[in-house]
This record gives structure tokens, C-alpha cells and sequence, in this order.
């Protein structure tokens, strides 16, 4: 399984790679921002791959691109509209919380979060 962690601080894509790698998920690309994010995504799809990525892991206040953003750009493309993406942010609006859900969020991860969290929310979301 290919994950895309997306976060502006290193010290939480740190965290999450962590435990992610101790639940055996051990193929992981990092990207600091959902501009980066979204480029890597589309230089998965220029190698030829089916998906960029199985799972998108994303902030949602990050410089340059939000995870919203980042999130209705993976919606609009046809070949990542069932990629499952979840949101690890302090973010509490509902409004925005209900926005990401129409998009198709499968999970939220509030911050700070623990290996518990993680694992049960990816349980929930039916990655694991």
C-alpha cells in the first residue's frame, strides 16, 4: 500500500510515518504541502502507475495548498475520485468538517493524536 503523508510540520509527518511503519505500512512518501502533494501525486500518474497513491494522509491549514484543496483537486480527477484520504488537523468547524465529508473524507484524526487513534480511524475507514 502506497500512502502520501501531507503536513506542513515535520515533527507530525515524522509521528504519523511512525506509526504507520509499526502498523506494517512501510511504503510512504512525505510532501510538506498540498501543492507538493498534488505533484507527486501527478508524477506517480507520469510513471505510468494505476494509482499515485492508496491512502493520502493530509493536514488542513498548510501554506500554498490546504488539505481542502488538496482534497477537491483528488475528488476531481477520475482516477483518484475512491482514493481514501484522511484529514489529521485541529480543525473543528463544522462547516469545513462538513464540507470534507461531502468530498469523501473517510476519516478525521484530530490532533494531537496517538498510535491508538491512528490505527482505530484507519480500522474505521476500512484501510486496515
Amino acid at each position: 500500500m502506497k500512502i502520501l503523508i501531507v503536513d506542513d510540520k515535520a515533527s507530525i509527518r515524522s509521528a504519523m510515518k511512525k506509526i504507520l511503519v509499526s502498523l506494517g505500512l512501510i511504503d510512504i512518501t512525505e510532501a510538506v504541502d498540498g501543492e507538493e502533494a498534488w505533484y507527486k501525486i501527478k508524477d506517480e500518474f507520469r510513471k505510468g502507475e494505476n494509482r499515485a497513491f492508496d491512502l493520502i494522509v493530509s493536514d488542513m491549514e498548510m501554506p500554498k495548498m490546504s488539505g481542502l484543496e488538496l482534497l477537491r483537486a483528488v475528488r476531481s480527477n477520475d482516477d483518484m475520485q475512491d482514493t481514501p484520504f484522511i484529514m489529521a488537523t485541529t480543525v473543528t468547524a463544522r462547516q469545513i468538517i462538513l464540507e470534507t465529508m461531502r468530498l469523501g473524507v473517510q476519516a478525521y484524526i484530530i490532533k494531537p493524536f496517538d498510535a491508538s487513534m491512528v490505527e482505530l480511524k484507519l480500522k474505521q475507514a476500512g484501510i486496515l
